[in-house]
Protein backbone atom coordinates (compact mmCIF):
# COMPACT_ATOMS: atom_id res chain seq x y z
CA UNK A 1 0.00 0.00 0.00
CA UNK A 2 1.46 3.61 -0.83
CA UNK A 3 1.11 6.59 1.28
CA UNK A 4 0.12 9.95 -0.41
CA UNK A 5 1.54 12.76 0.63
CA UNK A 6 0.47 16.12 -0.01
CA UNK A 7 1.97 17.92 -2.31
CA UNK A 8 4.49 20.41 -2.15
CA UNK A 9 3.72 24.04 -3.88
CA UNK A 10 6.02 26.30 -5.28
CA UNK A 11 5.74 29.94 -4.75
CA UNK A 12 3.66 31.79 -8.10
CA UNK A 13 6.01 33.42 -10.31
CA UNK A 14 5.63 36.82 -10.95
CA UNK A 15 4.27 35.82 -14.91
CA UNK A 16 1.71 33.24 -12.98
CA UNK A 17 0.36 36.07 -10.40
CA UNK A 18 0.06 38.84 -13.52
CA UNK A 19 -1.77 36.07 -15.35
CA UNK A 20 -3.92 35.57 -12.32
CA UNK A 21 -4.42 39.19 -12.11
CA UNK A 22 -5.55 39.56 -15.83
CA UNK A 23 -8.26 36.48 -15.31
CA UNK A 24 -9.96 38.27 -12.26
CA UNK A 25 -10.07 41.35 -14.29
CA UNK A 26 -11.64 39.59 -17.23
CA UNK A 27 -13.55 37.09 -15.85
CA UNK A 28 -14.15 38.35 -11.87
CA UNK A 29 -17.42 40.12 -12.41
CA UNK A 30 -20.56 39.04 -14.15
CA UNK A 31 -21.61 41.22 -17.01
CA UNK A 32 -24.76 43.80 -16.34
CA UNK A 33 -27.66 42.26 -16.07
CA UNK A 34 -30.18 42.92 -19.37
CA UNK A 35 -33.80 43.32 -17.99
CA UNK A 36 -36.68 41.35 -20.36
CA UNK A 37 -38.22 43.84 -20.95
CA UNK A 38 -35.00 45.25 -23.06
CA UNK A 39 -34.71 41.86 -25.20
CA UNK A 40 -37.98 42.72 -27.17
CA UNK A 41 -39.18 43.92 -30.16
CA UNK A 42 -42.36 44.69 -30.89
CA UNK A 43 -43.32 46.17 -34.20
CA UNK A 44 -46.98 45.69 -36.19
CA UNK A 45 -46.14 42.56 -39.02
CA UNK A 46 -48.48 44.23 -41.41
CA UNK A 47 -49.63 48.10 -41.91
CA UNK A 48 -53.16 48.58 -40.46
CA UNK A 49 -56.02 49.14 -43.05
CA UNK A 50 -58.31 51.39 -41.80
CA UNK A 51 -60.93 50.15 -44.39
CA UNK A 52 -60.35 46.30 -43.30
CA UNK A 53 -61.91 47.55 -40.53
CA UNK A 54 -64.85 49.20 -41.21
CA UNK A 55 -68.43 47.44 -40.75
CA UNK A 56 -71.53 48.57 -42.54
CA UNK A 57 -74.31 46.36 -41.26
CA UNK A 58 -76.26 47.43 -44.48
CA UNK A 59 -73.84 45.61 -46.69
CA UNK A 60 -73.71 42.77 -44.66
CA UNK A 61 -77.58 42.66 -45.12
CA UNK A 62 -77.16 42.74 -48.44
CA UNK A 63 -74.59 40.00 -48.74
CA UNK A 64 -76.19 37.38 -46.65
CA UNK A 65 -80.07 38.17 -46.34
CA UNK A 66 -80.93 39.22 -50.31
Amino acid sequence: MTHRTDARTTPPSQEAADAEARRRDRFGALPERIRPQDTVETKPATVPDPARDTYNPDEWLIRYCG
